[in-house]
C-alpha cells in the first residue's frame, strides 16, 4: 500500500493508557497514517466513531467506562471498518469472544508497536481485495441474499445485515465463487493474508456467525456448506465451479 494510500485512512485509537495512545500515534504517522483520532473512553470513541468514519479501529477491552466489547456491538451498528482488540486477556476463550462479537483482529498486551502497525496495514490490504478481485459488480446475489461489495452491505429479502468487516470479506470470496471448494489454508490466505496455523478456531467462529446470520437453519446450512476434509463452499444450485 503506498504512502499516499496511507495518508487518506484514518485510524481510531481508543484506550485510557494515554501514553500508549501517543505512542501508538507517532509510530503510525512515521509509518505514513496522519488522519489519527484519540478517545480515552468508550462513549467518546463511539462519537468520534460516528462523526470521523474511519477506517480502522484499535480497540482496548479494559476502558473506565463500558468494556471494548460492548463498544465494539454499539461500533458495529455504524460502520463496517475493522476493529482490532487490544487486551491484556491472552486467554483463548477472550479471543474468540472479541471475534464472536464483532472484532476483525485481536492483539495481546504488551505488544510491539511495529506489531500493530503491520496489523491494521493488514486490515486495509483486506478491505481492498473487496474492490481489487474482481468483485467489482454492484451485486452478488444467491437465494434471498444480495451482497453489494463497494457499498459494503449484505441484504436479506431487502433487510440490512449488520457484519464485521472479516464476515463481509469472507462471504464475498465465497459467493464471488460459487460452488468452488476452498481449504482453510486458501481462506487464511486470502481474506487474513496469513497462514492457517493458528486460525483455526477462528474461522470456524466467522463461519458460524455468517451462517446464523444468511441461513433460515444455521444447524443444516443451505449455502455456506463444510466439505468433510477439505473446506467450506456457498453452494448454489445451477451455478458454475
Amino acid at each position: 500500500m503506498s504512502l499516499t494510500g496511507l495518508n487518506n485512512k484514518r485510524i481510531l485509537l481508543v484506550d485510557d493508557e494515554v501514553d500508549l495512545l501517543n505512542l501508538l500515534e507517532t509510530v503510525l504517522k512515521k509509518d505514513g497514517f496522519h488522519k489519527i483520532d484519540k478517545a480515552t473512553t468508550g462513549q467518546e470513541g463511539l462519537q468520534l466513531c460516528e462523526n470521523n468514519k474511519p477506517d480502522v479501529i484499535i480497540l482496548d477491552i479494559m476502558l473506565p467506562d463500558m468494556e471494548g466489547y460492548e463498544v465494539c456491538q454499539r461500533m458495529r451498528k455504524i460502520t463496517y471498518a475493522p476493529i482490532i482488540f487490544l487486551s491484556a486477556k491472552s486467554e483463548e476463550i477472550d479471543k474468540l469472544l472479541g471475534l464472536g462479537i464483532g472484532g476483525d483482529d485481536y492483539v495481546t498486551k504488551p505488544f510491539s508497536t511495529k506489531e500493530v502497525v503491520f496489523r491494521i496495514k493488514a486490515q486495509l490490504r483486506r478491505n481492498s481485495y473487496l474492490v481489487q478481485s474482481g468483485v467489482e459488480d454492484d451485486k452478488i446475489e444467491f437465494g434471498d441474499v444480495m451482497i453489494f461489495p463497494n457499498k459494503g452491505e449484505v441484504r436479506k429479502r431487502d433487510r440490512l445485515i449488520s457484519m464485521t468487516a472479516k464476515e463481509l470479506q469472507l462471504l464475498i470470496y465465497l459467493a464471488s465463487h460459487p460452488n468452488q471448494i476452498f481449504s482453510k489454508s486458501k481462506i487464511c490466505e486470502a481474506v487474513w493474508g496469513e497462514d492457517e496455523i493458528g486460525m483455526d478456531n477462528t474461522i470456524m467462529v466467522h463461519i458460524r456467525r455468517l451462517r446464523e446470520k444468511i441461513e433460515e437453519d444455521p444447524s443444516k446450512p443451505k449455502w455456506i456448506v463444510t466439505v468433510k476434509g477439505l473446506g467450506y463452499k456457498l453452494q448454489v444450485r445451477g451455478s458454475q465451479s
